[in-house]
């Protein structure tokens, strides 16, 4: 992956993180919103869900796609297989912290001009 092509990733990560966040304010709103309210709960469920989406699955196929082209460290196989196989999605934000943000910065091992440190 080249790096205009990880950064034009890493900034459409982000404008979505931005939607999904909105999606989450309207999911929490529809849950906390009783009977009586001015606004349907079911429609803000369903306005938060479509935000959340797309955010969501952009994640998931974001590690997957470092992780098989820019991944340094000494667990790939590791890694590999828990983005791979489990589904809850916690590793995948526990990887986007590991790793795509340090890369998006170029910071630690993803330093920028130094050799790969495993």
């Amino acid at each position: 992956m080249t790096d205009e092509r990880f950064f034009s990733r890493v900034t459409l990560l982000k404008r979505l993180g931005w939607l999904a966040l909105v999606g989450v304010v309207l999911l929490l709103s529809a849950f906390g919103l009783g009977e009586d309210a001015l606004h349907p709960n079911e429609l803000c469920a369903i306005l938060g869900s479509i935000a959340l989406a797309p955010g969501v699955v952009y994640l998931v196929i974001f590690t997957i796609w470092h992780w098989k082209s820019r991944y340094r460290g000494a667990h790939s196989d590791l890694w590999g297989a828990l983005l791979l196989i489990e589904t809850s999605g916690w590793f995948k934000l526990v990887y986007l912290f590991r790793h795509i943000i340090p890369d998006a910065r170029g910071t630690g091992r993803y330093a920028r001009g130094v050799a790969n440190v495993s």
